[in-house]
């Protein structure tokens, strides 16, 4: 049996983020879905991953889309989405990460005479990549890992703003606003897949966001991002054994048990001879087997 190599997909908005990723790649290659949607994929030195790249384009409908199509495409194991993005918070400087624990969609609510009345969605990142991301990343003093806000606009207003005061009434715990990360994770989520937002604070989400980007946080920011992605990755484990190929639900076979023979297949495995399989099974053994020569079984045997 041939060995396929594990695969997550990196998603990205920008081409600045999307070259940021693609530095750490090696044996890239390309793709392309039959409807167009374009990806490369490429190994990650030092892990067991392919990393199949794909950008994607700005805000959270296109990203639900495309996620979804590279959910059912690629099958992944994991999903990432990488970039950069404005930052909330005072005490988390220009050129730092930070892992979206939650993800607020901020949009979602009811206009009413009284006022604007909050109805978000909110998604938590997949415990197992959060958890890698906390080993990866714990002795990384400019990684943070906050909640995130959602959006479908770019904040570059003051702090007077509507939407400034919007989140900080209704989302103070929220260390970044973006565009595109509840389409991600809310494809991933109904795909029943892991997902997991990293952002490099690239502006303020103020007044000053051009002149921060003409300082060039955007490229700085990308590449710290990138860099957390792949402190991630090699931190992460895959699921399946050796020899499974991504998306094929297959395992290498267990080592435990009858060995491998010219039976029939059960559970992942292939049995020959005198052997049951008892695994994905309750066992209230011991178990005692007859064996009826043919002619033998009486007729009330059944």
């Amino acid at each position: 049996m041939g060995v396929t190599r594990p695969i997550v997909a990196v998603l990205t908005a920008l081409s600045l983020e999307y070259t940021a990723v693609r530095q750490h790649l090696t044996d890239v290659r390309k793709t392309e879905h039959r409807r167009g949607t374009r990806a490369e994929v490429g190994r990650l030195p030092g892990t067991p991953w392919s990393v199949a790249l794909v950008e994607m384009g700005e805000g959270n409908l296109t990203a639900a889309a495309l996620t979804e199509r590279v959910m059912s495409w690629l099958e992944p194991e994991a999903v990432f989405f990488v970039g950069v993005a404005g930052g909330l918070k005072s005490d988390i400087a220009l050129g730092d990460v930070v892992v979206a624990t939650k993800v607020y969609a901020v949009h979602g609510g009811k206009e009413t005479p009284d006022g604007f009345l909050v109805r978000p969605d909110a998604w938590r990142a997949s415990h197992r990549l959060a958890s890698a991301a906390r080993d990866a990343l714990r002795d990384d003093p400019r990684a943070h890992l906050k909640p995130i806000a959602a959006g479908d606009v770019v904040l570059a207003a003051g702090s007077s703003s509507a939407l400034a005061e919007h989140l900080r009434r209704n989302y103070n715990d929220a260390a970044v606003i973006e565009m595109e990360g509840a389409g991600v994770v809310s494809a991933v989520d109904l795909a029943g897949g892991d997902a997991l937002v990293i952002r490099g604070i690239s502006d303020r989400a103020d007044g000053d966001k051009s002149r921060a980007d003409g300082e060039g946080w955007q490229p700085r920011a990308a590449a710290s991002a990138a860099s957390a992605v792949v402190a991630v990755l090699r931190e992460l484990r895959p699921f399946r054994g050796r020899g499974g190929s991504a998306g094929s639900g297959e395992a290498e076979d267990s080592e435990e048990g009858p060995h491998r023979g010219n039976g029939v297949r059960g559970s992942g495995s292939v049995y020959g001879g005198d052997h049951f399989d008892f695994r994905n099974s309750t066992f209230f053994g011991p178990y005692v087997a007859k064996r009826v020569e043919r002619g033998e079984r009486g007729d009330g045997e059944r």
